[in-house]
């Protein structure tokens, strides 16, 4: 049965490249952008644990995954059996402890096996296959997860922390010291050692920093809201007018 509505869904991809004028225009290139905007959709439908509309989300980022296939298939570059096949193939591959005979002693070694097992498929390093085009704290994060699981990690979290205090202070310095492009450079350290200590207490920082946002968003809204009320508006109030207001939105955020 899935097989039968798979074949449906590749049908009408197919006819919508050879009959819709817009669809027959599109390229891996232009339709890019709108990959991403789906996947973050997603990611937002989890947050909000809105399951009718991840099911949504989920299948745009399926039509994606289908118009790739069939761009790339028209050009002869590859098929969409070769995508199908060749995500078969790396999951056998990598999970020898299901579909071989590997024995291992838990989630620790079967993580350290799947970045051993990427460097036979022909990579150099460890942290290949981290995109560069994720977000700042995201793409921290996996490289940090991806070195931990060869064994280059901390052993306690106080350790971390105190990376951490050493990162602010020298960030601290070079702002005395009024060296901007060193004082980056220092930010930059003092995020990295944060995102390390978010790891390793088992907080993912990217979507701590969304819901933190979000969070900001609401009390921000509040206090528009309540000015408004009063027939003001922010660019027309006083720092302590809004304070106020900040502070009573948080008993509902």
């Amino acid at each position: 049965m899935t097989g039968e509505k798979f074949e449906k869904l590749w049908d009408i991809m197919k006819q919508l490249r050879r009959e819709c004028p817009w669809d027959k225009e599109q390229t891996h290139d232009s339709i890019k952008a709108a990959l991403l905007e789906e996947t973050y959709e997603a990611i937002e439908a989890i947050d909000l644990k809105d399951y009718a509309e991840l099911k949504s989300e989920l299948g745009d980022l399926l039509l994606h995954i289908v118009f790739h296939s069939a761009i790339a298939e028209e050009t002869n570059t590859f098929s969409i059996d070769d995508v199908i096949d060749s995500i078969t193939d790396k999951m056998i591959r990598r999970h020898p402890h299901v579909f071989a005979n590997l024995k291992v002693n838990g989630t620790k070694d079967i993580l350290k096996n799947w970045e051993e097992i990427k460097l036979t498929e022909g990579r150099d390093s460890i942290l290949e296959g981290v995109p560069k085009n994720l977000p700042g704290l995201a793409r921290a994060y996996r490289l940090q997860e991806k070195a931990s699981k060869v064994g280059f990690d901390w052993d306690k979290k106080e350790e971390v922390w105190k990376k951490v205090i050493e990162e602010i202070e020298e960030m601290h310095e070079m702002e005395r010291k009024g060296n901007l492009e060193e004082l980056e450079k220092e930010m930059g350290d003092v995020f990295f050692a944060l995102t390390n200590y978010a790891r390793f207490i088992g907080i993912h920082p990217e979507n701590a920093l969304r819901l933190t946002n979000e969070k900001f968003i609401a009390r921000f809204t509040y206090i528009e809201k309540k000015l408004k009320e009063s027939g003001k508006s922010v660019s027309d109030s006083t720092l302590t007018e809004m304070d106020k207001y900040w502070e009573e939105s948080k008993k509902f955020v």
